[in-house]
């Protein structure tokens, strides 16, 4: 049970940790070719030095996501092996093409995009930050297809005590990956999004570079608007999935103990007493957890005690209750900072339609953006919290359980020193990052990127030899 436990918090912290670049690398490769496109429309250089002062944060950031995703996949090897032996063909089938198509898509245009200043046209250019856009897209999609099998297994058949996929195309059309990627993919826009308008809002309250960054901020924030309505919308989709793929996880992060009445209130904040299975505070708005579950005002939710009851019956003695406390808070802490995202990109998109000065005199509007970077990455760790914890005790949902997924041959003590370990590394990369970031927004953008140093006959320059 213990090296389960250790087990469990080396991956929870591993993972968490790496998820904290992705979502802005993806992010800041689609502004950047927002911006990069407006260059080559408007011919206007202020858009190529912003192309290219947050270009720079996101290679620093696309090389720590990189290093600190190198140990995601190692993992299951060496703490999870028996999680590999029984789902590893079908598993592993969306790391490996993600390892060797999407990565290396986006390694090799990220190349062209970097050393291509100058040496190649600028529509190919342009072509190439699209690419490597495209490319941590797919990433993502190929790894979300992995989780979403987790979620809800499909395309699989148990074969000599194996999972083994019979459908590929089930795979990919898992009806979890459906609502799943583009949740995870519009929270990454909004991820980079509040991630350059806090950039932005940063310069604009020392007046440093206005021009340039008030561009910025506009850009963001419209794509922020956008893509956080966006999220609450395939959110409620992502919701009304699980009354039928995990209802218990529905009914945990409800703390809905006892199946709901038909027309089921949602509870905004309540106290959880998990050992009576009871709720002695709970605030609820009537009749909004129906609408959240079935889009009308009727609809009743299956609780946990009745579920906990039909999954005996189903797999088996047990204890198939997550933690309530744990799913509850973390779904509502979600919901919480992607609304204040939402009321934050309001106010700034369509007052920030005025003037330049005018973004400039918002100073606690800007004050508060520059704070508003953390609300994404509390948005997204929450959202990964509940939708990891809420399915436990399954590592496969209703196939694998978690305990039944650990390597049997590594002990406690092997596993808590790996955890020491990672933590000290962890610790040093993000001293590393918060430096280079520091020095980089600090310095902000350079003076020689002004004149446009991009081939302007859009042909390939000819390198004459030296003798």
């Amino acid at each position: 049970m213990w090296v389960t436990w250790l087990d469990r918090w080396q991956f929870g912290m591993t993972t968490v940790y790496h998820f904290l670049f992705v979502p802005l690398t993806i992010g800041l490769a689609f502004l950047i070719s927002i911006m990069e496109t407006l260059y080559i429309i408007k011919g206007d250089r202020v858009y190529l030095r912003m192309a290219k002062f947050w270009g720079k944060l996101f290679l620093i950031n696309f090389a720590l996501g990189v290093v600190t995703g190198i140990m995601q996949e190692f993992q299951f090897g060496m703490n999870w092996s028996s999680y590999s032996r029984f789902v590893g063909d079908v598993f592993g089938a969306p790391l490996a093409i993600e390892s060797l198509a999407a990565f290396f898509l986006e390694s090799a245009f990220i190349g062209v995009w970097l050393f291509g200043w100058n040496h190649v046209p600028r529509k190919v250019h342009l072509l190439s930050i699209w690419m490597v856009a495209f490319g941590v897209s797919l990433s993502a999609f190929w790894i979300l297809t992995a989780n979403a099998f987790m979620q809800e297994p499909v395309g699989y058949a148990v074969i000599n005590g194996r999972a083994q996929m019979n459908s590929f195309g089930a795979l990919i059309t898992n009806p979890q990956l459906r609502v799943e990627f583009p949740h995870v993919w519009l929270g990454a826009i909004t991820t980079g999004s509040f991630f350059v308008a806090g950039v932005s809002a940063y310069y604009l309250l020392r007046r440093r570079e206005t021009a340039l960054f008030a561009k910025s901020f506009r850009i963001a924030i419209y794509a922020g608007l956008i893509s956080s309505l966006l999220v609450a919308v395939v959110g409620h989709a992502q919701g009304q999935l699980l009354i039928h793929s995990q209802p218990m996880k529905m009914a945990a992060s409800e703390a809905l103990w006892h199946t709901s009445p038909y027309h089921a209130p949602w509870s905004l904040v309540a106290w959880i007493d998990s050992a009576h299975h009871r709720n002695p505070i709970d605030i609820e708005i009537p009749y909004a957890l129906s609408i959240l579950s079935y889009n009308h005002t009727y609809g009743s939710v299956p609780g946990i005690d009745e579920l906990q009851a039909q999954y005996i019956r189903q797999y088996g003695p047990g204890n198939y209750v997550p933690s309530v406390w744990v799913t509850f808070w973390t779904f509502r802490l979600m919901v919480f900072a992607g609304s204040l995202m939402i009321l934050l990109a309001l106010y700034g998109a369509f007052r920030g339609l005025r003037d330049d000065e005018w973004l400039v005199k918002r100073r606690k509007y800007l004050k508060i953006m520059v704070w508003a970077i953390a609300l994404p990455y509390i948005a997204n760790t929450t959202g990964w919290l509940m939708t990891e914890m809420g399915r436990q005790p399954w590592a496969v949902n209703g196939l694998l359980k978690t305990i039944d997924s650990i390597s049997p041959t590594v002990g406690a003590p092997l596993v808590l020193m790996t955890i020491l370990g990672f933590g000290i590394v962890y610790l040093a990369f993000a001293v590393i990052d918060v430096y280079l970031f520091y020095q980089f927004i600090h310095r902000g953008p350079d003076a020689d990127d002004g004149p446009d140093e991009m081939d302007p006959t859009d042909t390939l320059r000819t390198i004459e030899p030296q003798i």
